[in-house]
């Protein structure tokens, strides 16, 4: 169980990290900044996390996250020289396997730190949408967390999911893999029909 964790957990800061740099190319910002947003991107959920849940950053445990971020980032650069002829929505399909890897992934770590099931589901919300939400704020974007966009919700989809299928018996690896697709089919239906929440909206009355 643990090896594939581990594995799935480094896929999924390779497709963040992927996806802060196209973000970034998409800004035109030079090859430092392109390795920030990537970096922030993939590890900054995750940091928040274990910093709430009072355990050691995973990324300072183990320093293999950072060299395989600069790696991501290095090689979009050499290999995807026009960012803008990619088309946006591959960007937000990266975005969408980060997102449900980090939120499922998030979940099972706090649930093995102890946590409630409640605080769990937060903190793989957070796992999984804090790193987006910071590169967002970087590029001047309103984060996607923010907009109709159904993004928060499919990490919640992903956390209680793997909540369900571990309570029903189901072992850890199977339940982690049917939770991860589970919240990722959803992002990515969302993405496909362009499928939103309704938006709250405050009219100001003429005078």
């Amino acid at each position: 169980m643990f090896e594939l964790l581990y594995w799935l957990d480094l896929f999924g800061v390779i497709v963040f990290a992927l996806s802060g740099a196209l973000m970034a190319g998409r800004y035109q910002l030079d090859p430092f900044g392109v390795v920030v947003l990537a970096a922030v991107t993939a590890i900054g959920g995750g940091t928040i996390r274990d910093v709430i849940l009072g355990t050691q950053v995973f990324w300072v445990a183990n320093p293999i996250y950072l060299y395989v971020i600069l790696a991501t980032a290095l090689l979009t650069i050499i290999f995807i020289r026009r960012p803008k002829r990619i088309p946006k929505r591959f960007l937000l399909i990266a975005d969408a396997f980060g997102l449900a890897l980090f939120a499922v992934l998030g979940t099972q770590k706090a649930l093995g730190l102890g946590a409630t099931t409640s605080v769990a589901i937060v903190m793989g919300t957070i796992t999984g949408v804090a790193g987006g939400m910071i590169r967002d704020v970087l590029c001047n974007v309103i984060p996607m967390i923010l907009r109709q966009e159904i993004y928060a919700l499919a990490a919640m989809l992903g956390g209680c999911l793997f909540v369900i299928f571990n309570w029903l018996g189901l072992s850890e690896n199977v339940a982690t893999i049917y939770a991860i697709i589970g919240a990722l089919a959803l992002r990515l239906a969302a993405i496909y029909w362009q499928v939103s929440l309704p938006a709250f909206q405050i009219v100001d009355k003429e005078k």
